[in-house]
């Protein structure tokens, strides 16, 4: 095959090619479609001096127009499967600016990753059209990394990203939208239907921009203390708050505790927690927290 021609649109033949099946286990679905792949770029706002880390690059179509935008930058592609790396050396061979890495990217760590390859003082977007298996891991990954990346763009299943995105009071909110837009801005860019991928997925999936915050949109006395709030109010969603938090072997309060809490919070403990915005859990969670303190 003639390397020079575009990587994108041309998904099928370079499977041929290489003799290439799609590997379930790993949720390989490639995405052939170039004014999706274009969207995605366009979404990202690669520029030309960006650093960018591509997260599953797959066979290539989005990191070449990557790499086509960032002359005066550089593109890490992380990929697991050995023998898609192999392949992309090959298709990618005359770009200079290119660090193909084979590892699974739930192995790595974030800041060392960034000390090994000298990036504390750069700032870095991450893109991937990631399988659907590890989206909530990869993403709360690169949240919790306490690293400030300008940007995270993503294809993902629709589902996860009307979580991530979801407002209180919807049947969507819950403890994946919370941790995602206590760390970041999110933004919905457009829905993608399965037809554009080879082999098709069962689900739609969604392109999704994360802007992370440099500080949380709101303010907590212990941020560990705060999530397991989240998660004993979510982890039951169906209760009310008061049963929900009451249960809750996260922490020690008793019931009559929780009330008061609630109460000092000016939370109707009738409320479900998907009711509740992140501010208020974060309201809560502080006076809690010093009800624990004094109690021991």
């Amino acid at each position: 095959m003639d390397k020079k021609r575009a990587i994108a649109g041309k998904t099928r033949e370079i499977l041929r090619e290489y003799q290439i099946r799609p590997a379930k286990r790993l949720g390989q679905n490639f995405l052939i479609d170039q004014n999706i792949l274009h969207k995605i770029i366009t979404a990202g706002g690669v520029e030309a001096a960006d650093t960018v880390i591509e997260i599953g690059p797959g066979l290539g179509s989005l990191t070449e127009l990557i790499l086509n935008r960032i002359p005066a930058g550089k593109l890490y592609a992380i990929e697991k499967d050995q023998k898609l790396v192999a392949v992309l050396a090959d298709l990618l061979a005359g770009y200079h600016n290119l660090v193909v890495i084979n590892q699974d990217v739930l192995a790595i760590d974030w800041p060392h990753f960034f000390a090994q390859h000298q990036l504390a003082e750069v700032s870095v977007k991450v893109m991937a059209n990631l399988p659907y298996y590890i989206t909530t891991p990869v993403i709360m990954n690169l949240l919790e990394s306490g690293l400030k990346f300008k940007q995270i763009t993503l294809l993902v299943q629709k589902e996860v990203a009307a979580r991530m995105a979801a407002a209180p009071g919807g049947k969507d909110y819950g403890a994946l939208s919370i941790a995602v837009q206590y760390h970041s801005k999110v933004e919905i860019v457009a829905d993608v239907a399965p037809t554009v991928f080879i082999p098709p997925p069962q689900v739609d999936s969604t392109i999704i921009s994360l802007y992370p915050y440099r500080n949380p949109p709101v303010k907590v006395s212990d941020q560990a203390f705060f999530f397991k709030v989240v998660q004993a109010i979510f982890q039951q969603r169906r209760k009310n708050i008061k049963n929900a938090l009451s249960n809750s072997t996260l922490f020690r309060l008793s019931k009559e505790g929780i009330m008061e809490g609630l109460a000092r919070g000016g939370i109707s403990p009738t409320l479900r927690g998907e009711n509740l915005s992140i501010a208020e859990i974060a309201q809560l969670s502080d006076i809690l927290k010093l009800m624990a303190v004094e109690q021991n």
